[in-house]
């Protein structure tokens, strides 16, 4: 005679209350999953659009702080940012400022946006003292 347990079920067999729970829990934790990896996959991108955001700004605080002109600034920033992004370029006494903003990849739901300034020293004055 097999072996059951106290409810007389046989082991390995489950009963007819137990039919559909993996199917169930798949239902539910299939989508949960999907979920989380478009969540990650939407950080990832959204956080290399950051880097490009902050090498734009860079490579344009690099242009106008060789006396390049505010056009060729521009087009140095625009050239590393994602698309999209808008470029300001403004000097404050002997600092050129450069500061580039983009939406966030993906879905708008959030309407993010980034943005990264970069301040360089203009050639032309000399050293900066703080």
């Amino acid at each position: 005679m097999p072996r059951s347990d106290r409810a007389g079920r046989s082991p390995g067999k489950g009963s007819r209350g137990d039919r559909g729970y993996v199917t169930a829990e798949a239902a539910v934790a299939l989508p949960a999953l999907v979920f989380f990896t478009m969540a990650l996959v939407w950080t990832l991108t959204a956080v290399a659009a950051q880097i490009q955001c902050v090498d734009a700004a860079r490579a344009g605080a690099r242009a106008a702080a060789r006396s390049e002109p505010s056009v060729a600034v521009a087009a140095a920033a625009r050239s590393a940012a994602p698309k999209g992004a808008r470029v300001a370029v403004g000097r404050s006494g002997d600092l050129w400022r450069v500061r580039v903003s983009a939406p966030a990849p993906g879905p708008d739901l959030a309407s993010l946006r980034l943005s990264a300034e970069a301040v360089a020293a203009a050639e032309d004055t000399g050293p900066v003292t703080p």
